[in-house]
Parts: structure tokens; C-alpha cells; sequence
């Protein structure tokens, strides 16, 4: 529950600091025939469309696209077609992230969320403590030459602190890094499972079972490599040792 608190705190507040501070969820209007009339307040409406937007900020912004796309490029090798299905890889990839992410929201915890509650610090000093921690993270996975070049496209100079760049530079630029990082993984992901693919139909040619599929038959054997070396732990600790580096 604290951290769904952590998370709607992060990615809404942009949006809830738009709205006009101290006006109710709910205002009732009393018209002159004594009937009553209900309006919804901007804050709420803020606060709703935020939470639609939480999805695709929690894709942009945490290691959630290097892990679901190396996931997804490890069942394409594997050939194993809708095993694990996309409902297991999705709460595999997100509770893997809430791992990889927790020093960032204790951070955020510490700094921000639990001084706002405490009535210690005002909602925009809190978002500000909150957004530090995040941008600390983004900024260590992107690589250089991405921020350079979003920063070029916008017509922007690159700041002398780093930190000082923004969050409409810096998401795109991290989110092309975890491509990229993604996509190095499962070329290495695949190679030995393309190796099994070669010997497997080479083996086939050679016999004269040119009919034969050489995938059912490399198939188990895939499987089998993937037990003996553990494959599950050595890809999701790797996945998660990379961003500690």
C-alpha cells in the first residue's frame, strides 16, 4: 500500500500542482428552486487523469522496458510461442522492478512523501524532494550521446551540471538507452539458442529428413540447456545486477 501511495504521489504531482490548492473534491451548488447541483473539481479530475497516465510513467520512467523487452526476446528464442504467458512475464517484469527500483522510493519516502504527511515540508517542496531521487536514476542508466541528441533536436545546449537537465529531455533519452541496453542483452540471449537451431538442422540435412521441422527436434534440447544452466537465475540476477553497476 505505501509504495501505490510513493507511486501516485511521483508520477501526479505534476498534475495535481496545476490544480488550485484548497478547493473540495465535491462543490454543491444551491439554486433558487432549492434543488442542489453536484460539479467535480479540477483537482479530482487531475488526480484521475493521472492515474490513466501512471501506466505509461512507470513504463518511461523505472527499468520496467529492459526487463519486459529482454523477457520478451528470451521466449522468442526459447520458441516456446505464449509460454510464460504475457500475464507471468508482466508480474514477473513488474515485481522485478519494484526490486530494482526500492532504494529509489525509499529515498522518496524518506525525503519527501513521509515529511508532506508529517506536515513538514509543502506539496511543491515534497514533489521537487521526490523528483530528485528519480532523475538521479534516469540519469545514470542514459546514455550520453541520447541525451545529446534530444537535446540537439530541441535546440537546447547541454547544461554544465548534469542535473540539471530536464525530465522532457531526459525520458526519451533513457527510454532509447533501455532500448538499446534491451536489445544487446538478447542478441547474447540468442546466440546459443541459434547455435542448438544450426546443429539440429545440419543433423536433419545431413540424415535426408529435409520434411522434418528442425524446430520440434531442437525444441527440448533448448529446454534443457536452459535448465542445466539455471537459465531463470542467471537471466533475472543479471537483468537486476545491471543497474547496480
Amino acid at each position: 500500500m505505501r509504495r501505490t501511495v510513493i507511486f501516485i504521489l511521483l508520477f501526479t504531482a505534476p498534475l495535481l500542482a496545476l490544480a488550485e490548492p484548497g478547493v473540495p473534491a465535491f462543490s454543491v451548488n444551491t439554486t433558487g428552486d432549492g434543488s442542489q447541483s453536484y460539479t467535480l473539481s479540477l483537482q479530482l479530475l487531475a488526480l484521475m487523469t493521472g492515474l490513466t497516465l501512471l501506466p505509461a510513467f512507470l513504463v518511461m520512467m523505472t527499468s520496467f522496458t529492459r526487463i519486459v523487452v529482454v523477457l520478451a526476446i528470451l521466449r522468442q528464442a526459447l520458441g516456446t510461442a505464449q509460454t510464460p504467458s504475457n500475464q507471468v512475464l508482466l508480474g514477473l517484469t513488474l515485481f522485478l522492478t519494484l526490486f530494482i527500483m526500492h532504494p529509489v522510493l525509499e529515498r522518496i519516502n524518506a525525503e519527501a512523501l513521509q515529511p508532506y504527511l508529517n506536515e513538514e515540508l509543502g506539496f511543491q517542496e515534497a514533489v521537487g524532494r521526490a523528483q530528485t531521487p528519480l532523475h538521479g536514476f534516469m540519469l545514470q542508466h542514459t546514455r550520453e550521446t541520447d541525451l545529446a541528441l534530444f537535446l540537439e533536436i530541441a535546440g537546447k545546449e547541454a547544461p554544465e551540471n548534469a542535473q540539471d537537465v530536464g525530465f522532457v529531455y531526459l525520458m526519451p533519452a533513457f527510454v532509447t538507452s533501455e532500448l538499446k541496453t534491451a536489445f544487446q542483452f538478447g542478441f547474447l540471449i540468442f546466440i546459443p539458442f541459434l547455435i542448438i537451431d544450426l546443429v539440429v538442422a545440419s543433423v536433419l540435412m545431413s540424415m535426408g529428413m529435409m520434411m522434418l521441422s528442425p524446430l520440434i527436434i531442437s525444441f527440448p534440447f533448448k529446454i534443457l540447456l536452459f535448465v542445466l544452466v539455471d537459465g531463470w537465475t542467471l537471466i533475472l540476477g543479471t537483468l537486476a545486477s545491471s543497474f547496480y553497476v
